[in-house]
């Protein structure tokens, strides 16, 4: 395939915002695909390279990019990703100037729509609005297949571009050997934040109400004395807990698959502040000297596999109920529809100093990656988790310190929606380290703001959500301030323009 056919489809989708023209249009790309060449759309049409990072920073890719566009276009699907494995592949002396090279003759040899399309690729700024799930619905739709077996291979591989080949050239039978795997970790179920306790229960009836703690989420998987431990981001963090790694290796299983959270507990049993709990997965550690000093509790939640058996189908009474057989460490849990029971709960939860409840379905299976109607989370103030767009100089005290938060969310469509900004509730500490982690990602900039690579995840408080004719979804927020940079969240998890828009429509009835 063409690469300038690609960037056509490309600039189609993202000038269309008809959910069905942009499934049309890809699955149709899809259908003439094979090989190769559909594993590298399929990746790049997800704003993705197959290499991951490359190793080009901002400044370098200006610099590359800075060349004459070539016309007519020559470049093929494959040329290009062989280009990126070339520059990934650099190492050593002199490998930064042989990256750069390599990067000015692609560059070179591209049309110039081509080089905006590739500079956004390596960036991770590419909005043409074909995001992972709209990908797997148009793989479905190329396939003729129901759009749940899809995200179900998905969920279970985590490799759309073998999904993608799956589909087209296996069919629904080629799907369904898609499994669980011991030690490889699946995206974790999701939740959508409820109005109150009174609207959960409306709409789950009775449910299993669990404390919600403000930990770090973990996935863990044993084979007999194997265990792992994967972070919400599915980074492998055994080392850094050995406590989660005895406990597991305690239970009377062969092999399980459990979701959970660590958190640090204070003498009194209130948890200490999230930004304390994270010390222990720093990539400097002295696990046993940050153990003793900092000692992590663990707690299950849900279960996923047994002794080879997926649960991940089954509901929810069943696998929290077989949870609790297996295990003592879990999160504390009630099931009622009763409303003032479940009002106390909270209370009891709000008393040991954590976040709120989870509301849960007990008929519902376990869907991984998924923000569905099936979980709910109920907090006493409103927070988003918002990805950082730009930010902009502060002046005075903070002058030299990038200080002014541009927030934005998720937009399934492609993109981010912008909801205002915040330079509340940081710390010199945190103004400085934001500085210098946003600097390290900006793209570029003007007088007052650097704009950045949207990749840092924040959790934001607010009183309300108002109208605004200032930003493109018509809202934003009142009184934001930043609780803290969710380090454990890729951009994935944070919130959806959807989810704000619901809060906001909510609190007008």
């Amino acid at each position: 395939m063409e690469l300038s056919a690609l960037v056509e489809l490309s600039a189609f989708v993202a000038s269309t915002r008809s959910r069905t023209r942009k499934l049309d249009a890809i699955a149709e790309m899809l259908r003439t695909l094979e090989g190769e060449d559909l594993a590298i759309a399929t990746a790049f049409m997800t704003g993705s390279l197959r290499q991951g990072r490359i190793g080009l920073g901002p400044a370098a890719l200006r610099d590359a990019a800075a060349v004459d566009a070539a016309q007519p276009s020559s470049l093929g699907l494959q040329e290009v990703d062989a280009a990126f494995a070339a520059i990934a592949g650099e190492s050593g002396s002199g490998s930064k100037q042989r990256r750069l090279d390599r990067t000015r003759e692609l560059f070179g040899r591209a049309t110039a729509d081509e080089q905006t399309f590739l500079a956004r690729l390596v960036y991770g700024e590419l909005r043409q609005g074909a995001l992972a799930g709209l990908m797997a619905e148009a793989v479905a739709r190329a396939a003729e297949l129901p759009s749940a077996a899809v995200r179900r291979a998905l969920m279970l591989c985590g490799d759309l571009t073998e999904v993608s080949r799956v589909a087209l050239t296996e069919g629904e039978s080629g799907l369904g050997r898609f499994r669980l795997e011991l030690f490889r970790p699946i995206q974790p179920m999701l939740a959508q934040p409820a109005d109150d306790l009174d609207a959960a229960l409306e709409k789950l009836g009775e449910a299993a109400l669990e404390t919600k703690l403000d930990g770090a989420r973990i996935q863990v998987h044993r084979r007999d004395g194997e265990v792992r431990v994967y972070s919400r981001r599915l980074n492998d963090v055994t080392a850094a807990v050995p406590e989660v790694v005895e406990l597991a290796r305690s239970l009377p299983a062969r092999q399980v698959v459990l979701d959970g959270e660590v958190l640090a507990l204070k003498e009194d049993g209130k948890p200490w502040p999230f930004q304390e709990t994270m010390k222990r997965f720093g990539r400097r550690l002295d696990v046993e000297r940050m153990r003793e000093q900092l000692p992590l509790s663990v707690f299950f939640f849900d279960m996923m596999q047994l002794d080879g058996e997926d649960w991940l189908e089954r509901p929810g009474r069943e696998r929290f109920a077989r949870l609790r057989e297996l295990t003592a460490a879990t999160v504390p849990q009630l099931v009622t529809a009763d409303r003032e029971k479940a009002a106390g709960f909270l209370e009891g939860a709000y008393d040991q100093g954590h976040e709120g409840v989870m509301a849960k379905s007990l008929d519902a299976g376990y869907e991984a990656g998924s923000r569905g109607a099936a979980w709910f989370k109920i907090k006493p103030v409103h927070t988003l988790d918002l990805v950082v767009l730009a930010a902009e100089w502060g002046s005075g005290r903070r002058k030299g310190w990038l200080s002014n938060l541009h927030l934005g969310a998720v937009d399934p469509a492609g993109g981010f929606v912008m909801l205002g900004k915040t330079f509340k509730g940081m710390t010199d500490k945190v103004l400085a380290w934001q500085t210098e982690a946003l600097l390290a990602r900006e793209l570029r900039r003007d007088e007052w703001t650097v704009h950045v690579r949207p990749e840092l995840v924040v959790e934001i408080a607010f009183s309300d959500i108002q109208e605004s004719p200032h930003y493109p979804g018509g809202m934003a927020l009142r009184f934001a301030r930043l609780r803290g940079y969710r380090e454990d969240k890729a951009v994935a998890d944070a919130d959806t323009i959807d989810t704000v828009r619901q809060m906001f429509e909510a609190a007008r009835r």
